[in-house]
């Protein structure tokens, strides 16, 4: 019955760790995309701006909901869009239920005063979240091209003519800018946070987007063809990951997708870890919902090579596999165990190399698209594999989390939008604890990590009978993290 349970064991834990392994390998191939990919912007067809005859029309949407801290700050940034004002029509797409509603309407009606094409629109009922404010927006835009902003983000005044212009090629659909983060260096939460999106909007989206495989519009910070939206079947408010579900679909309809890393567009990292959580589980319970969602349509496409089909389902299983990490780290103390009592069973724990390549493959990856941004030498790789370290372990403390988060999306159970509180701080003398947005409930989930941390700590302790060390480093890591979640989200700190 033991020896069973120990093959059980063991095939759970193969299995994750091969399925991380082919996460990294497509890490991999992205970072050889990334790296001998060709800037084509400048070949590109684009608008003349110069010629009043080529100017498009373009919707500007803001969706925002209960934004008191933020909406000023937005709407001075968006009145300084350098656009034609004939050909520019912004929308605040307000779903707010607090008192913030009344000083945007008193912004709004100052904007209006100065000439721009500004309006509020309210809803009665908050169907569809964020996807249904967008769609009832789209019904009565004036613009053939809709840009799109979350309440925290902050474009440049030239934002349009570097993007609007690619549009000229009738077959994109979408135009995505990178995230850039205004409070980066705030904490060591958003050091990591900023470490992780950079990673995604230089790796993955520019390592998709140069072959031609599906990226995704990042809900904000991009622009899309609003023929494009209608074709693809418009907003659909059935996933939490609303933008990823309209990006494969009008992917799947042969539209393409234009990524512009040299545009960023900075926006707010979450500074208090409450509203990181209630973000990383947004993000990934709708990863896996699209995944359920999409897949087979994804593999069943006609139109679409192979190639751009594994890419396809790895992107979908991106969140998944903090599932994978979890099981791994949780059954590797048990797996400890087995391999002193088994000894005919040693040769499977030459898998566990596996996981060894896998990091050593996602450090030199995360490596190339960190001094893209931050810049190279070796004070800076320094700096980075501190970083990468103090970043691993966070995730790894993250993934019972982001796992309950997967398997809620897997199994289909639904949940509200639950939009991430923003707090208009830049640095450590700001407070962020008058926030009335932030959540007065501890999650659950903070007992389990705590019980988390007593067991990795008991897994470093085992070492020392077992006289085996080889998997302390990876414990070490486990305890830090969860330790580093349950302690932040306790005293609720940044």
């Amino acid at each position: 019955m033991a020896l069973t349970i120990a093959y059980i064991i063991i095939a759970i834990y193969s299995i994750s760790l091969l399925l991380i392994f082919f996460y990294s390998l497509a890490q991999l191939n992205l970072l050889v995309n990334y790296l001998g990919q060709k800037r084509q912007n400048q070949t590109a067809p684009k608008y003349n701006l110069l010629d009043p005859k080529e100017i498009p029309f373009v919707t500007i949407q803001l969706p925002v909901y209960n934004e008191e801290y933020v909406m000023e700050r937005l709407l001075e940034n968006i009145a300084k869009i350098e656009y034609p004002k004939s050909k520019l029509e912004i929308q605040v797409l307000d779903d707010s239920t607090d008192e913030s509603v009344l000083d945007t309407a008193k912004s709004i009606a100052a904007l209006k005063e100065t000439g721009l094409d500004i309006t509020h629109i309210r809803r009665t009922d908050r169907s569809g979240f964020k996807a249904g404010a967008l769609k009832e927006g789209l019904e009565i835009a004036k613009g053939d091209f809709i840009a799109i902003f979350d309440a925290d983000f902050l474009p440049a005044p030239d934002w349009l003519k570097k993007t609007v212009i690619y549009f000229k090629d009738q077959e994109i659909g979408v135009v995505q800018t990178r995230w850039g983060h205004i409070n980066r260096d705030y904490s060591t939460l958003t050091k990591i946070q900023a470490f992780a999106l950079d990673a995604h909007f230089t790796l993955e989206q520019v390592g998709r987007n140069a072959k031609g495989h599906f990226i995704n519009f990042n809900g904000t910070a991009g622009i899309w063809r609003k023929e494009c939206i209608l074709d693809a079947g418009n907003w659909e408010g059935d996933t939490l990951t609303e933008d990823l579900d309209l990006s494969y679909r009008a992917q799947l309809k042969n539209w393409k997708f234009k990524y512009l890393e040299d545009v960023e567009t900075p926006a707010e990292l979450p500074v208090v870890i409450s509203a990181a959580r209630s973000q990383q589980f947004r993000w990934n319970k709708g990863g896996a919902e699209n995944f359920r969602k999409t897949v087979l349509s994804v593999v069943s496409a006609k139109n679409i090579p192979f190639k751009t089909k594994f890419h396809g389902v790895m992107h979908l299983l991106n969140s998944s596999m903090f599932l994978c990490v979890f099981i791994v780290a949780f059954l590797s103390i048990p797996m400890l165990y087995i391999k002193n009592m088994y000894g005919h069973l040693a040769w499977v724990f030459e898998a566990t190399s596996f996981f060894i390549i896998s990091t050593l493959i996602l450090f030199v990856c995360y490596w190339f698209t960190y001094k893209s941004i931050q810049g190279s030498g070796f004070n800076k790789f320094v700096d980075y594999i501190r970083l990468f370290f103090t970043f691993f372990s966070v995730a790894l403390g993250f993934s019972l989390h982001n796992s309950i988060a997967v398997l809620e999306g897997h199994i289909g159970k639904r949940s509200e939008f639950v939009r991430t509180p923003k707090f208009n701080i830049n640095n450590l003398t700001e407070s962020w604890k008058g926030n009335k947005y932030l959540t007065k409930k501890l999650s659950p989930n903070m007992i389990l990590e705590f019980a988390l941390m007593v067991y990795f700590l008991f897994g470093m302790y085992s070492a020392i009978p077992l006289n085996d060390f080889g998997l302390f480093p990876f414990h070490l890591m486990l305890f830090l993290g969860f330790g580093f979640v349950f302690f932040k989200s306790l005293t609720a700190r940044a």
